[in-house]
């Protein structure tokens, strides 16, 4: 069972991926649009709506998608793989 911890480490490496990708302004600024996510500007969550957090993660997923697409998917594979648990919609 994934715990709110395996969501907060998942989500700060996807964000953490996608800084070195997009730039971390941006990568941060596009998960700072997820309601229910709040983080500093290292990309660390401060705050996450514990009782959200698949649909959190998912959003910001979708985010990231919307904006670059199939590299998102291939950039974090290997960091989905280290969470079998947790499933996303990758399909956007």
């Amino acid at each position: 069972m994934s715990t709110p911890a395996d969501y907060k480490s998942l989500i700060e490496e996807i964000v953490s991926k996608q800084m070195d990708i997009l730039g971390p302004e941006i990568a941060v600024r596009k998960a700072k649009n997820i309601g229910g996510l709040t983080l500093d500007e290292t990309g660390k969550v401060t705050k996450l709506d514990e009782t959200h957090s698949q649909e959190i993660l998912q959003q910001l997923v979708d985010e990231y998608i919307a904006l670059s697409g199939a590299i998102v998917k291939n950039i974090l594979d290997p960091v989905f793989a280290k969470y079998p648990e947790i499933k996303l919609n990758l399909n956007k």
